[in-house]
């Protein structure tokens, strides 16, 4: 009983940190979409580029920077993609203030307002709750749909970053979305799954659960993230 109280109170713990990353981004996004001295110096100054590819590069450079993590480091790292992704979310709610719309590179019309906004949060937090919630009850063995499902999404990256070299389609671009959807999906319930499973493999190392803390909300947050954009982009669009 003992085990199984503190297994809940890190799981609390973990989910927590997300909704606080959550909050954040939303607070950063707003701000940056609706402050106009904001605006300028997020969109139009070269920070748009930190902005944009920076989550990218912290990602990569913890696989070859971070071999025996610290939770001071994956606190800061986690908390630096939280405000870099949070200012990229601020392009939905600039255009939700303006009134104005923008097509995607390829072509795919997009307007939004804040109350699709809303609704996009709210779907994707009844989904992400469902999948934790499965993930975290079933007695299925997740481990090979994981490494499977992380794979597809590197692949997937590559295709995304192939689609700036190939003629604009709109087509490819749902496609795109569509995988990254079900793959996000799929990673909610093996890292909640996995976290259970680390739990009780880590036998109350404090410092490694610190550190899987940081992971785990980190993960489910770039998820989240992930799931709430290609939501948000089908509920406003135009096609």
């Amino acid at each position: 009983m003992a085990r199984d109280a503190g297994l809940r109170k890190f799981m609390l713990g973990v989910y927590n940190k997300l909704m606080l990353g959550i909050l954040l981004a939303g607070v950063l996004a707003y701000v940056a979409g609706s402050v106009e001295p904001v605006t300028q110096l997020v969109f139009g100054t070269p920070l748009l580029y930190v902005v944009q590819w920076g989550p990218v590069v912290l990602l990569l450079g913890s696989m070859f920077f971070m071999k025996n993590a610290s939770p001071l480091a994956t606190g800061i790292l986690y908390w630096a993609i939280v405000t870099l992704l949070g200012l990229g979310l601020g392009t939905w709610v600039l255009m939700a203030e303006s009134g104005t719309g923008f097509a995607t590179r390829g072509g795919i019309g997009l307007n939004t307002t804040y109350v699709t906004i809303a609704k996009a949060f709210l779907l994707t937090a009844s989904a992400f709750g469902a999948l934790s919630l499965w993930g975290y009850t079933t007695k299925r063995n997740l481990t090979g749909i994981g490494s499977f499902a992380v794979m597809a999404l590197w692949g997937v990256v590559a295709l995304s970053l192939l689609n700036f070299i190939l003629p604009p389609s709109s087509m490819f671009e749902w496609i795109i979305m569509g995988a990254v959807f079900a793959l996000s999906a799929v990673l909610i319930a093996v890292e909640t799954q996995q976290l259970k499973n680390g739990y009780y493999a880590l036998d109350g190392d404090a410092r490694s659960l610190a550190v899987m803390t940081n992971w785990g909300a980190l993960n489910f947050f770039i998820s989240f993230v992930n799931m709430f954009r290609i939501i948000l982009m089908f509920l406003s669009s135009r096609d």
